[in-house]
Parts: structure tokens; sequence; C-alpha cells
């Protein structure tokens, strides 16, 4: 076409690309502009992130020194760390429905007041009643705070290296962030008081939410969307009653009635869930995003690796406390390699290979080296050296989670519909939190009853020594070790079997429904 001059002369129109458009106005990228503030939203996202998985073992250390100073009998002290588990386990989806609905900023914000106001309660605390109910409010917080914060990460950060580098820094938290709980809580308990390890979360918090406001940047909501009540009633039903199950074989046996009942209502209520989330028209939980192939191997990866992986803080606290006689700013200080093979594995080897290497690669060499680390932990003894003998398995350890953990957030995230990134990262962090409560229960019961047969062959007599009872322990803890090792290669072959594609090239922001 030409354009007229006033005067009716032709003017000839400017040359067309191949496209059709004019060189001088192109269309625009319609990949959108990268927040400016992006990294300062990252160092805020990772703040929360640090917090709500230090909380998870950071009261491990302390809990002696809190039952003494509360007077909490054996039989109630576990409500310390179950009353948190519970409900964060069992509200986690609908705190990422409800970030998805509100908006992901919003929650954010609100999961970190409320979780710094339940950490000073329960540093507070008078009696056990008061802490157990704390613990419970940071379940609750943390099961909306997590989710909001995955989502902005995971809608923040497209460029697939940049995406790389932020969720490697996310994955070594992620991974790290228990380990750092034990040295975190041994330290204030040696140093000042069991409370501190619930007051720690309040400054944290609070340099979280001075930045969020100026930093993070999100949608107000989903406009006319609708919280599925009887979606959330079932689903968050089925996952309490599942966590109370796992939580309660310990203490009693996995044939209690007060094991087995919750175990099959739990069962009963997801499988309802499922079959609500096929007919309901707003669904708490699409079933497309679980039905992909690369995200449902990547969902069963990450729940694999948590189930062989979260026995070793428990299993090396005993070790080294009981058997070795560490104290417990020692025993802390002992899983700094474990932290600093995570953070390694996932910012520095798996954010750099992600965007040109197959996540499934990463994943499953990741799962092959974690599984190595437990086959050393397994041939521990009594009289074992830490520097000869545990460091390199959690040298092992450390990297092998690092390289796993990051290409699976990553790849559980990538691609899913912005108005549903919220109850994604949910369903990554229950698959999580799932598997952690799991795997410990798992563990735990196979090392007991390990120990009982080992003293049981060994000690004719009514009683044993202290000699002896420490072989026992250790025995028992091998075969968990050998058991988790089964399950990480596992997870190595899910990983392998399943998570084909690459991360795509732009993942997250506004991916279409």
């Amino acid at each position: 076409m030409s354009k007229k001059r006033p005067g009716g002369e032709s003017l000839p129109s400017a040359p067309t690309t191949a496209t059709g458009t004019s060189p001088d106005h192109e269309v625009p990228d319609a990949t959108p502009a990268p927040d400016p503030k992006r990294w300062w939203a990252l160092a805020v996202i990772a703040l929360a992130q640090l917090m709500v998985i230090l909380d998870g073992t950071v009261v491990n250390i302390a809990l002696p020194s809190a039952q003494r100073a509360l007077g909490m009998s054996d039989a109630d002290r576990q409500w310390v760390i179950t009353a948190y588990t519970l409900a964060f386990g069992g509200l986690l989806l609908l705190g990422g429905r409800i970030a998805d609905l509100v908006g992901r900023r919003r929650t954010f914000v609100i999961g970190l007041a409320g979780f710094a106001a339940a950490s000073a309660l329960g540093g507070a605390a008078t009696g056990p009643g008061m802490l157990f109910g704390a613990r419970a409010l940071q379940g609750a917080f943390a099961a909306v705070l997590a989710p909001s914060a995955l989502s902005l990460l995971a809608t923040t950060f497209t460029d697939p290296k940049e995406r790389a580098r932020a969720f490697g820094v996310y994955g070594a938290l992620a991974g790290g962030g228990s380990a750092v709980g034990l040295i975190v809580g041994g330290l204030l308990t040696e140093y000042l008081n069991w409370r501190w390890s619930l007051y720690v979360n309040v400054p944290i918090a609070l340099a979280a939410l001075l930045g969020a406001p100026a930093f993070l940047r999100d949608r107000s909501g989903r406009r006319g969307g609708h919280l599925d009540v009887p979606g959330a009633l079932l689903g968050c039903g089925g996952l309490v009653a599942l966590v109370y199950g796992f939580s309660e074989a310990e203490p009693r046996s996995w044939s209690s009635p007060s094991v087995l009942t919750p175990l099959v209502a739990g069962v009963f209520l997801l499988t309802a869930f499922v079959w609500w989330q096929s007919r309901a028209a707003s669904p708490l939980l699409p079933l497309r995003i679980v039905r992909d192939r690369v995200r449902a191997g990547s969902l069963a990866t990450m729940g694999l690796a948590t189930i062989g992986m979260f026995g070793v803080f428990l299993f090396l606290t005993y070790y080294l406390q009981v058997v070795l006689g560490y104290p417990p700013v020692r025993t802390g200080l002992a899983f700094v390699p474990i932290s600093a093979g995570i953070v390694i594995g996932a910012t520095q080897i798996a954010a750099r290979l992600l965007p040109r290497t197959a996540p499934r690669t990463l994943m499953s060499s990741g799962m092959v080296l974690a599984a190595a680390g437990m086959v050393l932990l397994s041939s521990l003894t009594v009289h074992a050296q830490y520097v000869t003998h545990v460091l390199p398995a959690l040298l092992l350890l450390g990297l092998g989670m690092g390289l796993t953990f990051m290409p699976v957030y990553a790849t559980a995230t990538a691609g899913v519909p912005a108005q549903d990134a919220g109850v994604a990262s949910a369903v990554l962090n229950t698959v999580q939190q799932m598997g952690a409560s799991l795997g410990t229960v798992l563990l735990n019961t196979i090392a007991t009853s390990a120990t009982g047969r080992y003293l049981h062959s060994h000690v004719p007599g009514p009683g044993a020594d202290g000699a002896t009872l420490d072989q026992g322990m250790v025995h028992g803890f091998s075969v968990a070790y050998r058991c988790s090792a089964g399950v990480l290669l596992l997870a190595a072959l899910v990983a392998g079997l399943t998570v084909w594609h690459r991360t795509p090239k732009h993942a997250g922001n506004d991916a279409p429904a």
C-alpha cells in the first residue's frame, strides 16, 4: 500500500518484513520484560523459604530442654513436632489455592506475619498446651506462605538461565534448611535457651515483611474465582488424617487402631477428593496439573527423595549425640558439610547445567550420588571417626540432594498456567512434606525393629550393657540406611523414565490454560 500526501501524491510504503510488519514498527516480543527488582524479590522469597524449612528441625535439638522446662510427658513431647507437620502438610493445598484466588503477594505477607506471631507465642509458652497450639498455628501459616513463595518465584523468573539460578538458590535452601535448623537449634539451645529456637523466626519474618511490598510483584488475584469448599474439606481432611496416622505409628504400632483408622480414613477421603476434582466447576486441584507425565515424574521423584533422605537427620543426630557423645552445638556443626554440598550442587552445578541438560540427567545422577552416601553411612560402627567415615557420606548426600531438588522445583512448576501457580506449588510442597513424614516414620520403624532383633539375638540375659545397646542402635541405623539407598535408587529410576523433556525456554509467567 502507499500513503497520500495532502496534495494527493503517493508516498512509497515502508518495506515489510517476511511477517508483514514494518521494520520501524515491529511487533514487540510477547515475553514480558523481566522485573528489574527480581533479584531482590528472590532474597525476600529465600528468607521466607529458609524460615519455613528451618522450623521443621530447629526445635528438634531444643526439645529435651523444652520438655524439662514445661513439664511435658514423654508421650506428649512428640506433639511439638507433630502439631506443626499436621497443620502444614494438611493445609498446603488449601493455602495454594487461596494464594491463586486472593493474590500471591498478599497471602505471602499474611503468611509471614502470622508465622512470626505464632513463633513469638510459642517462645513465650507457659505450658505444653500453649506450645502445641503455637506450633499448629505456625504450620497453618506455613501452609499459606510456602506455596505463595514458590509460585512467586515461578512467575517472577522466566528466562531459562535466570530461572535456573533462582531455583538453584531455592533448591539449596529447601534441601539445606533442615540441616541449618539443626545447627541453629544447637547453638541457640546451648548458648541462650530453647525459647530462642522459636523467637529466631521473628527477625527473619520482619526482614522479609519489610522487603515484600517493595520487591514482590503479582496480580491482585483471580477475578471470578471460587473456593472449592467440598474439595477443601475432602483434600485437607484426607491429608491431615494421613499425617496424623503416620505420626502415631512411631509411638504406637502399625497395627494399632489409632494408626489404622486415620490412615484408612485418609485414603478414603483422598479417593473421594480425586473423584470430586474431576467433576467440580472450580476444583481445588485441577487434575491437568498432575496428569502431565513430566510434572508427575518430578513430583514422584521429590516424594521418594524426601522419604529416603529425612531419616538421615534423625539417625545421625542420635548417632552423634548418643553413640559418639557430641554436645548439641557440635552435633549441629557436624551437619555443615551436607548443607555445603547442597549449596554447591544446586547453585554451582545444577543451576549451570539445567539450561542445556535434560532435567532427568541431573535428578537421576543426584539420587545415585545420594544413594552412594547412604551406603557409606550403612558401614558406620560404634568406633567410627567423623572425618574418615561420616564426612564423605555427608558430602555425597549434599551434592546429590542439590543436584536433584533444584531441577525438580524448576521442572514441576514449569509451564503451569499463572492462575494455577499457587496450587501447583502447593502440590510440590505437599509431596515433600508427606514424603518427609512418611520417611521418618517408616525408617524409624525399620531401625527400631532391626535394633530389637539384634539385641534379642546378642543378649541372652534380661539386660544389656551400654556398649551392646550402642551396637544394636548402630545396627538398626545401618539397616535403615540401606533401605534409604534403595528408595533413592528407585527415585533415580523414576526420574530417568518419566522426566524426558527439557525445562521450557519461558516457563512460568502466564502460560496459557
